[in-house]
């Protein structure tokens, strides 16, 4: 099996320093897009691809939302020409994450309109700027949650772009400074990006159940490395959603010995199936009092408000808990007992994403170790039905789109 890596650390780096000192140079007004009317209407989706693949300026069809809270319907989206340094990407899966909705119901503030969510793409380069050198026409490459940043701070020159002093650019509902643009996300024909921006997808890995990985595998995969989770490590996963199932399989696949906490009977031997040593019913008191002090990481990626301080104690001494799941209302609501963490010498931290490295880690680590999303693939007109069922939780265990059927 060949397994694509990114630019080496120095070439990455180099090729920051070029661009970021060519930040200036970009034009701040975007290319009107080429058509058949002066809207730059697409026919269909056909040709609205063909366009993408001349690397100008074009329009793609989207699906996306015309007011917050309001049905995912068709709409054209301009597309900018490639600059030098961008890749154009026909977009082939998008993931649905729960961001999605979020973003579009207006649950998470306003937005400007039209809004085209999705961060969660893999598909083929179609054509490229003329300084690009990290990707090649035909190349398989993916796009996560962002798609630029100042390239010039410590962050950045760490490879922790999310960190981002001066604010790194997300892939939808952001001002793209660096092009003068909002920015739109994959529930379309296609996108473009900055090179530096776009992860190689190794051909090992289905390309559908790879897309989700862009957010909610590397979401997963961080957290496990920075406790240096591996052979024989105690991890536990407290929630078998969309971030939960990936915990569990990278986890595994790491050596680690995994205990998944849930609070469906359901899912008991869902868990076993997905790699799990032991499963835990969370809303069994003595289940979890047995559990008590056996573990050396936990990854809680439950979304719903409930008490850390249950989870805090499955951990032994100096064991670590990263909250990835984020509550309504940021979890603001939740209190943590110091106490526990005092006197046991715990940490609890946060983790957001990753940086554009560990994303292309993370992919190399899922081929090399064939983890994959459990996935349910749907047409665009389907979408709105999906988001339902999302939030409802009918799900096993990320909805993808195929953007085939736009």
């Amino acid at each position: 099996m060949t397994v694509l890596r990114p630019p080496t650390p120095s070439s990455l780096l180099a090729l920051r320093q070029e661009l970021s000192s060519a930040v200036d140079a970009v034009p701040l007004t975007p290319t009107a897009p080429e058509g058949p009317n002066p809207e730059g209407r697409p026919v269909d989706a056909a040709e609205a691809r063909a366009a993408a693949a001349t690397g100008r300026a074009h329009t793609a069809v989207a699906r996306g939302v015309r007011s917050l809270g309001g049905a995912i319907e068709e709409i054209f989206l301009p597309r900018r020409a490639a600059d030098a340094h961008d890749v154009v990407i026909e977009v082939e899966f998008c993931g649905l994450c729960h961001s999605d909705v979020h973003a579009a119901r207006g649950e998470w503030g306003s937005r400007a309109l039209p809004f085209v969510t999705g961060h969660e793409m893999v598909g083929r380069v179609v054509a490229v700027g003329s300084s690009v050198t990290a990707h090649a026409v035909g190349d398989r490459v993916g796009v996560g949650c962002l798609v630029g940043s100042c390239r010039r701070c410590d962050a950045c020159l760490r490879g922790q772009e999310m960190f981002c002093t001066q604010g790194s650019v997300g892939t939808y509902g952001a001002w793209d400074r660096f092009h003068g643009e909002r920015t739109q996300g994959g529930y379309a024909t296609s996108i473009v990006v900055a090179e530096d921006f776009v992860l190689k997808v190794p051909e090992a890995l289905d390309a559908a159940a790879a897309a989700p990985l862009l957010c909610a595998g590397i979401t997963s995969y961080s957290p496990l490395r920075a406790a240096g989770v591996g052979e024989g490590t105690r991890v536990g996963v407290a929630g078998l959603g969309g971030l939960g199932h990936l915990a569990v399989k990278l986890a595994a696949a790491m050596g680690a010995e995994v205990t998944a906490f849930t609070t469906s009977p359901a899912k008991v031997e869902a868990a076993r199936a997905l790699g799990a040593h032991h499963t835990v019913l969370s809303t069994d008191p003595e289940a979890m009092a047995a559990a008590a002090a056996s573990l050396d990481v936990v990854i809680d990626a439950i979304s719903a408000p409930h008490d850390v301080n249950a989870y805090l104690k499955t951990l032994r001494p100096t064991g670590r808990l990263a909250q990835i799941g984020l509550p309504p209302g940021g979890g603001g609501g939740q209190a943590v007992d110091a106490a526990l963490l005092v006197r046991h010498g715990l940490s609890l931290v946060g983790s957001k994403i990753g940086g554009i490295p560990e994303t292309q880690e993370m992919l190399d680590f899922c081929a090399e170790h064939g983890v994959a999303t459990d996935v349910e693939v749907v047409g665009a007109d389907g979408l709105n039905e999906a988001w339902d069922r999302m939030v409802a939780g009918d799900v096993r265990y990320r909805f993808v789109l195929d953007n085939s059927t736009l």
